[in-house]
């Protein structure tokens, strides 16, 4: 190990990675081209890529709904329900040190309004240091930045220790792809989840804080007026308007949110954004755009609650389940008709710890390369770094490129940049070659 800490002294690592820059970017482009095709086009060539380079590659066929998880949850509306592929590869180590698990995913949003985009989104091209595509950022960058990254370390002429293994797998839509993964044996000493930042910082952060949120909808009935005439108005004090009730409701989610400020603490996100969690009512569903004169029979609307590593989900839901309780039992109308609530889905957060072995040679790495030491990005609610914690307990951080223009967020012309893109796959190699350790092929 040199001074800096890496177990890349004479550059041989940092050199691989720069010679395969055109290749790197050819294999990125190649992604996108082939997403047009579908995901098992993209992942039929990722684990082409990866035999190539000395790996064991393995297809684990499944279906996301008969994946058992712990403290999350899923509705089956919120789920993908056709049989899914991952790709896992095993580049064996020499022995004696530390495993790892590299993680993407190659599912991309569903197509829609292609006609927005001013790049044609599978060609690749590559503008102002920037190369566009349909899910370049969320996550084909990932993907091949770990497939180079193994590449780059083979091509210095090194072996790694301990097992390196790659995971190209789905994970929108509570696809569960790296849990599966995880209970068909795969399993590692830590694991880096390759993605681009959403936040607009790229390499100079580490996603290390995975705060949980769970996902609620609350629906309430009303009474109509008892009258056949067309306008509800003049008889509404006749009637129990859901509108009015679900204010109530949503007044109640508020007192809790206010009081779960100030008790729920985590210094961390704190620091981040000024408090620890927060409950956000997003929709509300009630009557018809238009009809100004009539009641609704009933009234929705829906709401998530963010909470922090070291809270339980559990603990949450009965949280929100007792204020609304609470609400309805001093309400005379909702004691006798309470509220129905559909929890929609949920996830428990997760963090690892910047005095942590994992953390350390990560940003050790980062800053080997970008110059500049690393932060933590707290604020990604759900990320998937929570899911080989939460579930088997491997510490796991994030971190990836700077991108931007997501599609999932309603965003055209998705980029990531390119001389990031290049940075994340040295800091993947440099983890490696510290994390397990090398040796001379």
């Amino acid at each position: 190990m040199s001074a800096t800490g890496m177990t890349d002294p004479s550059g041989r690592v940092g050199n691989s990675v720069r010679q395969r820059t055109d290749e790197s970017i050819g294999f990125l482009r190649a992604l996108i081209a082939l997403g047009k095709q579908g995901e098992a086009a993209v992942q039929a060539h990722v684990a082409a890529a990866l035999a190539e380079a000395g790996c064991m590659v393995e297809h684990l066929c499944y279906r996301p709904a008969d994946v058992a998880v712990r403290d999350e949850f899923a509705s089956s509306g919120a789920m993908d329900t056709e049989q899914r592929v991952s790709i896992v590869a095993r580049l064996k180590g020499t022995g004696g040190g530390r495993s790892v698990i590299f993680f993407a995913h190659p599912d991309s949003e569903p197509l829609r309004n292609i006609d927005s985009w001013t790049h044609e989104p599978f060609a690749g091209t590559i503008q102002n240091g920037r190369i566009h595509g349909w899910g370049v950022a969320d996550d084909l960058a990932g993907v091949a930045g770990f497939v180079e990254a193994v590449r780059a370390v083979v091509g210095a002429g090194l072996r790694p220790r301990g097992d390196v293994i790659l995971a190209s797998t789905p994970s929108k839509r509570h696809a569960r792809g790296v849990f599966h993964v995880l209970q068909s044996g795969f399993s590692a000493d830590a694991a880096v989840y390759m993605h681009p930042a959403e936040s607009g910082v790229g390499m100079r952060e580490i996603k290390a804080v995975a705060s949980g949120i769970v996902l609620f909808k609350v629906t309430v009935t009303g009474c109509l007026p008892n009258t056949n005439e067309p306008s509800h108005t003049a008889f509404a004090h006749r009637a129990v308007n859901p509108l009015d009730k679900a204010l109530v409701l949503i007044g109640a989610l508020r007192a809790l949110d206010a009081e779960r400020g100030l008790r729920v603490r985590h210094p961390v996100i704190e620091k981040a954004v000024g408090r620890a969690t927060n409950l956000l009512v997003a929709n509300l569903a009630c009557g018809h755009e238009g009809e100004h004169a009539r009641l609704a029979p009933e009234c929705s609307f829906g709401a998530s609650l963010s909470f922090p590593p070291g809270e339980r989900m559990i603990d949450v839901q009965a949280e929100i389940t007792a204020a609304l309780k609470a609400s309805c039992e001093a309400d005379p109308w909702l004691a006798l008709h309470p509220p129905k609530i559909e929890w929609v889905s949920g996830v428990t957060g997760a963090e690892v710890p910047e005095n942590h072995p994992l953390y350390a040679i990560v940003a050790a790495a980062v800053t080997e390369v970008t110059g500049s030491a690393p932060f933590v990005n707290p604020l990604h609610t759900s990320s998937d770094i929570r899911v080989p914690m939460v579930q088997v307990g491997i510490p796991t951080v994030g971190l990836g490129p700077l991108g931007g223009n997501l599609t999932q967020n309603g965003c055209h012309d998705e980029w990531v940049d390119v001389a990031d893109y290049i940075r994340s796959i040295q800091v993947a190699a440099l983890v490696i070659a510290d994390w397990c350790g090398v040796t001379d092929a």
